[in-house]
């Protein structure tokens, strides 16, 4: 152990020297961007990688009590750091540095200028959607700025030496990040300028066709030895190992799914481990789907690192170097008569490993939760010691009742600090899209390559830190917000992807097969006995707005059927009518759920044309049901009944919408 501990700081101290030397010109910078080498050397003292967003600055640290306070505030779509007149501070930071990743789930048409170097002249000046829009050099490599599912992303590296200034006019939009790196003192890096010269832009085309075109193999170079096996009928274990001083540049695997056996319960079935040069636990162990970055089953997908191709062959491009050997071993533990195949790509690394950290990838489910009451939101995707880099995760959500699981925002600790340096807007922003969509996508660096509809059910999406690795020197826990707890439930589970030196702490051990299978469980939905569904309901006439039925099962139990109709665009005078079944003739009490709260209307109800009582007001501050609202008894003859909704106005407290909802109708003798 202390053999490990002087070759951490020795490795440290010549990255720290290398660094006082470093000059990275733009192209340097944009080969960052597909270098998954790179990513894997360990990082010189000093460099960090954090982030500027607008989460919301109500959530802080009190030095004086040592408490987390609002935690979970939400108003993330406009915190900034300050105002300076008019004009908005968005980020600022000191250099040497690079920013390699704006997002925004908004981008509007007020300008976003970034001052570089103490310029008082804006490097950039356009609208802030100008800068994903694909229309302003040089942001316009659709592989480098893109939206996806509603998220607008740009990875075009914009390096400073001194200094980086981002101010805002009114009007810029919603929800920002800047993600940037600070690089060790000493560093050289050029200002950036957007009119870049041939290198720059054939450097940029060249990573632009890199990320267009991921696959197995698209970044490692060719060469080296092949490892290659599998499992055939009964085998229940593959053990193969390739000697160093060496490096795995890719591994693919591909497996025959049993009849009647579904994907995710056939792959968390089946495990990859390996081991480092004689350690005792393995640095890598995962179930074999979640391991290439996507769960549950096979959702064919390609990124940079990690991908699923549509002829079955998972790869992974992670560059993982080991000093005397790399032990592999595929296990299957369920019975089985089918075909596995795995194949491992390796390379010598003539000059040793002494710049290189060991790759980590480890599995797992509400490991390391945090002991501190108000910080239990935070859902640890990753908590280590050493140095090293935070390069990836991929997180599996079982949501069954459905509603939006992601409020929450990715919090990273590093090196021991108090509050988080890196601190989201909402997971889906992390991921790179925006406003819950549930559209499946994918990109070389960040992916929704699952979802079994409008977020309910089983939910899979990843994000790669590729250019925007994390660097830690002492340790790093890296959260997110969990908002639904586990009984609802909503569950979470992790693959975990960083880089640590010899002589780290990995915490995580191998999760049992019962831990990895069957913990997804349907629910019933709650339903009111007798109830007439307000959403299945005939419409027999609408003179406005629109009708949908809306997912109400984000509040557990509250609405029948979990869901209602949902009335909306509507406006003062409009009519909904809707056909209400009666079976036989007799004296019927007529009972109703509505929905309140603050965009709904008030609305006047009739039955067949004869006023139900007093109009109704359905503003609410929250969300809410009415509860059942007794309308009266009432003599029907068998056949179909009109109950009318006619929207007379709002609440002067409301948001003029004049929305309604119903959630259920019920008759009863």
């Amino acid at each position: 152990m202390k053999q490990s501990s002087l070759l951490m700081v020795l490795v440290a101290l010549a990255g720290t020297l290398s660094a006082a030397e470093q000059h990275l010109s733009y192209v340097d910078l944009v080969q960052r961007l597909t270098d998954l080498e790179q990513l894997a050397k360990l990082p010189p003292l000093g460099e960090r990688c954090t982030q500027w967003s607008s989460y919301d600055r109500k959530s802080r640290y009190d030095e004086a009590s040592g408490k987390y306070l609002d935690w979970d505030a939400n108003g993330d779509g406009d915190g900034i750091i300050r105002k300076e007149g008019n004009t908005l501070v968005l980020a600022e930071m000191a250099g040497p540095g690079c920013l390699w990743r704006i997002w925004s789930a908004a981008p509007n048409s007020g300008h976003v200028r970034i001052f570089l170097d103490g310029a008082l002249e804006p490097a950039i000046d356009l609208p802030f959607k100008g800068y994903f829009d694909g229309q302003n050099e040089p942001f316009t490599r659709p592989a480098i700025v893109h939206t996806v599912s509603a998220g607008w992303n740009n990875y075009t590296p914009i390096p400073y030496q001194k200094s980086c200034k981002v101010l805002a006019d009114p009007g810029w939009g919603q929800y920002y990040h800047f993600t940037y790196s600070t690089f060790a003192r000493g560093t050289k890096v050029p200002t950036f300028t957007r009119q870049l010269g041939a290198a720059e832009n054939a450097a940029l085309d060249q990573a632009n066709r890199v990320l267009s075109s991921c696959g197995p193999g698209a970044v490692n170079s060719p060469g080296g030895s092949v490892l290659e096996g599998g499992l055939t009928g009964a085998d229940s274990a593959y053990s193969g190992s390739v000697t160093g001083p060496g490096a795995i540049t890719s591994i693919r695997f591909k497996a025959e799914i049993p009849a009647g056996v579904t994907a995710y319960d056939f792959l968390r079935s089946i495990t990859i481990q390996i081991r480092w040069d004689g350690e005792r636990d393995p640095s890598v162990w995962a179930p074999m789907g979640d391991f290439f970055g996507t769960a549950p089953g096979a959702n064919p997908y390609r990124s940079l690192p990690l991908g699923l191709t549509e002829d079955g062959w998972r790869y992974c491009n992670w560059f993982m170097p080991f000093a005397k050997s790399a032990e592999i071993q595929v296990k299957r533990e369920t019975a089985g008569n089918d075909t596995v195949q795995v194949r491992v790509l390796s390379k010598p690394l003539p000059a040793g490993v002494a710049p290189y950290a060991r790759f980590h990838a480890k599995w797992h489910r509400d490991a390391l939760l945090p002991t501190e009451p108000e910080r239990q939101i935070d859902w640890p995707l990753l908590k280590t010691q050493g140095a090293g880099r935070f390069v990836g995760v991929m997180l599996h959500v079982w949501n069954p009742r459905g509603g939006w699981w992601g409020e929450g925002d990715e919090k990273f600790f590093v090196d021991g600090e108090k509050f988080p340096s890196t601190f989201g807007t909402g997971s889906e922003d992390y991921f790179g899209y925006a406003w819950c969509n549930p559209t499946p996508f994918q990109n070389a660096y960040h992916n929704q390559t699952h979802n079994d509809g409008n977020n309910k059910g089983h939910v899979s999406v990843n994000r790669w830190h590729i250019p925007d690795s994390v660097p830690f020197e002492k340790s790093f826990e890296g959260c997110i917000e969990k908002y639904y707890p586990n009984p609802r439930p909503t569950l979470y589970a992790a693959m975990a992807y960083w880089y640590l030196a010899p002589g780290g702490i990995d915490p995580y051990r191998p999760a049992p097969l019962a831990e990895r299978l069957g913990y997804w469980t349907g629910v019933q939905n709650f339903t009111v006995k007798g109830a007439l569904e307000g959403e299945k309901l005939k419409v027999l006439q609408r003179t406005g707005g629109k009708l949908e039925e809306q997912d109400m099962s984000g509040f557990q139990g509250q609405w029948s059927n979990d869901a209602h109709l949902w009335w909306t665009g509507a406006k003062p005078g409009d009519r909904l009518d809707l056909s209400v079944p009666v079976g036989k003739a007799g004296v019927y009490q007529l009972n109703l759920q509505l929905t309140k709260a603050r965009d709904y209307g008030i609305v006047q109800l009739s039955l067949d044309g004869k006023k139900l009582g007093d109009p109704i007001d359905l503003y609410n501050p929250e969300v809410i049901p009415t509860g059942e609202l007794a309308l009266g008894s009432h003599d029907l003859p068998a056949g179909d009944h009109t109950l009318s909704f006619e929207i007379t106005g709002a609440n002067p407290k409301a948001d003029k919408s004049y929305m309604v909802g119903l959630d259920y109708v019920k008759l009863s003798q």
